[in-house]
């Protein structure tokens, strides 16, 4: 007790050169709140007032203020080898994507203005003429996320009214997205057709004949039906349609714009081939296999887009100028032929086993500790499920594997490993070439403190 009768007051802090120093950095009422926070644990904690000053709370204070005052939204080292990590922030954006948002962000732009006639443009005309121009297609338009993209798609075009989904098809993605719960907040009625395994063509005609609006299909991104399945040819779905006069309909989830069979892992089908069938209307991610900033990109008919865009949930779900220019940056990486050698994604699905071996060899001998492994990476972000890649991996044998991992989480910037078999193991794949030296760095520091911890 007789330590806490020496806990200095606010006021006398506050006439610390130091502390003033602080309030002209951080505010006068930041200040005095964080210093109230730090005497009242010094007040609960008898045990840290044993070798208390002046400086001490000083320090802590200040150490309070920085950790208050920085962006809880930080950079980290994936070492993971999930390549599209959902927590993680998915697809890492291109170099030129950080070039268009400095050149931007920091000025007025022409995001809603005509410079050709001096008057109010509309905003989704930047992506929209890069998409027609890539893909080939009549319009186009974003939104703010796939899911997004699915509940206008419903709401604009057949709100009461019911539509054809095969009963294999009523998907759940990751924060709990599910197709029927998204058509009922669409008002659109759901019509199951079909087995969960098997669909035939006659089971969505016999849904057209009972007056059916619209053939959806949804693209089971993150899991696979094996065994004795059917599903109608994508043609024969979009002839059908065509006889009964009503949209076709494809959320394509992932997005693929590239042959994904190039790069050793399964083929997936790309919104190219959906729009070449026939499709009335292509739905995908923007920040899964196409590599870009999460967005909902719809793509096709004309005549259909042009009613979402007058539709008033468009207002709601239309995407700001950061998704805009960050998007048409990866966008025009297509364009140009140059997505697989810009666009992070596909750098990393391009790195040889030869080239992970020797990185990897290097850190462990920086390290003088670990060893080397063989691994599997994996796809992530919902996309291409069952899907791996060989990798190399850099595994380290701890007796406490979880507080290793919680000390590589505590390094600037944090790193994020995962534990197998008991050991803490970094895969070579995710991490980027730049990030290499801090990398090793922070693995040698928290290597040292775990096992300082250990010995104590």
């Amino acid at each position: 007790m007789t330590a806490q009768r020496h806990i200095p007051s606010v006021d006398s802090l506050l006439k610390q050169p130091a502390v003033s120093e602080l309030v002209n950095l951080y505010g006068h009422v930041w200040t005095v709140e964080a210093i109230r926070q730090v005497l009242d644990q010094l007040r609960s904690s008898p045990e840290l007032c044993q070798s208390l000053t002046t400086d001490s709370i000083i320090v802590t204070l200040r150490q309070k203020l920085e950790s208050q005052a920085s962006f809880s939204i930080k950079p980290v080292i994936n070492a993971t080898g999930v390549l599209l990590h959902t927590n993680l922030g998915r697809a890492p954006l291109s170099e030129a994507g950080f070039e268009a948002i400095g050149n931007l962000v920091g000025a007025y732009s022409n995001l809603e203005f005509d410079l050709s006639k001096g008057s109010r443009g509309n905003r989704s005309i930047h992506a929209t003429q890069m998409l027609k121009q890539l893909l080939g297609v009549e319009s186009a338009l974003v939104v703010n996320n796939n899911a997004g993209a699915v509940l206008l798609i419903l709401s604009a075009l057949v709100k009461g009214k019911k539509v054809a989904i095969s009963r294999s098809q009523l998907i759940e993605i990751g924060g709990g997205f599910r197709i029927p719960e998204v058509m009922r907040q669409s008002g659109a009625k759901l019509y199951e057709v079909g087995a969960t395994n098997r669909t035939h063509l006659s089971d969505y005609a016999a849904a057209l004949d009972d007056g059916a609006q619209m053939i959806l299909l949804a693209h089971p991104s993150n899991f696979k039906i094996s065994g004795f399945t059917a599903q109608p040819e994508l043609h024969e779905l979009i002839d059908l349609a065509r006889q009964y006069e009503v949209p076709l309909v494809y959320d394509l989830g992932s997005g693929a714009l590239l042959d994904t069979s190039a790069y050793g892992i399964a083929r997936e089908p790309t919104v190219q081939e959906i729009l070449a069938a026939g499709a009335d209307l292509v739905c995908f991610s923007g920040d899964k296999l196409l590599g870009g900033p999460q967005s909902g990109i719809i793509v096709g008919r004309q005549t259909l887009i042009a009613r979402l865009n007058r539709h008033p949930l468009y207002r709601a779900l239309r995407p700001d100028k950061l998704i805009l220019i960050t998007l048409s940056a990866v966008l025009l990486s297509y364009l140009r032929g140059k997505a697989d050698s810009e666009i992070p994604l596909y750098q990393m699905l391009s790195r040889s086993l030869d080239e992970l071996k020797q990185t990897a060899q290097e850190v462990l001998r920086q390290l003088g500790q670990g060893e080397l492994q063989e691994g599997q990476s994996t796809i992530g972000g919902g996309s291409l499920p069952e899907e791996s890649l060989p990798t190399w991996l850099v595994a380290f044998s701890t007796p406490l594997p979880e507080k290793l991992c919680k000390s590589l989480r505590e390094q600037q910037p944090p790193v994020i490993a995962r534990i197998q078999k008991n050991q803490v193991v970094c895969d070579l794949r995710t991490i980027r070439p730049k990030d290499l030296p801090v990398f090793t760095k922070s693995l040698e520091k928290a290597l040292i403190a775990i096992k300082e911890k250990h010995e104590k």
